[in-house]
């Protein structure tokens, strides 16, 4: 029988496009290249019989060009806090493993990635509010992160911008969106300062996509 999983993180992304990522609105990069570092809290999930609610996670990418040219690398990095099974489940899942061909967004992002770096487990400190749109990422030897909100240049307050994705996308079906300061050491090497950064919530399956309204959506009122 195929496996049967879940995967419900809320995520905090930072990559280096400025806030109009070409990924959402389907543009060029900003700089003709692309760098991510995703960081993610487990709320619900399983694989199999394996729990892996609690656990936090973190895939970094690093393409020459843009994603659809390929030749991209990739390095995951698993909370060390996940016993073996879970090590092993984790991996399958954000390696794009055990699900339909392109059905979430780590299998089409391995599907042009060619470079496939060693899975470290270690430590991921991860404190994120994904209504305000701030977070803070440290791994030992590897990230540093910083997430705050847009400011709006004319009263000093948060600008709220959200992204409703009711359709066509592979990772999310809503996103608060942000900025992010983020530093790469190590075999991903790379850098971004205040460039694009958004909030979500990736609930995903052995199937795809889980199109399920977010809590995040809590502020329509319905």
């Amino acid at each position: 029988m195929a496996d049967q999983w879940l995967f419900k993180s809320e995520t905090y992304d930072n990559c280096n496009c400025a806030v109009n990522c070409g990924c959402q609105f389907n543009l060029p990069s900003t700089h003709g290249y692309c760098q991510s570092a995703f960081v993610g809290h487990i709320v619900e999930g399983h694989f199999n019989d394996t729990q892996l609610a609690g656990l936090n996670w973190a895939a970094l990418y690093k393409w020459p060009g843009e994603i659809k040219d390929g030749n991209g690398a990739r390095l995951i990095v698993i909370d060390e806090r996940a016993d073996q099974a879970q090590r092993v489940a984790l991996e399958t899942i954000i390696s794009g493993g055990a699900c339909g061909p392109l059905s979430n967004l780590f299998s089409v992002f391995a599907s042009t990635c060619s470079d496939f770096c060693r899975t470290l487990f270690l430590p991921i400190d991860l404190e994120a509010n994904l209504e305000l749109r701030t977070a803070r990422v440290a791994i030992p030897g590897v990230m540093k992160s910083r997430g705050r909100p847009i400011i709006n240049e004319f009263n000093g307050q948060p600008f709220h911008i959200a992204l409703a994705r009711a359709s066509g996308s592979f990772e999310f079906t809503y996103a608060e969106i942000g900025l992010g300061t983020t530093s790469v050491t190590g075999d991903m090497d790379m850098a971004f300062e205040d460039s694009w950064a958004h909030y979500c919530v990736h609930h995903f399956n052995q199937d795809g996509m889980v199109r399920e309204r977010s809590r995040l959506t809590a502020w329509l009122g319905a």
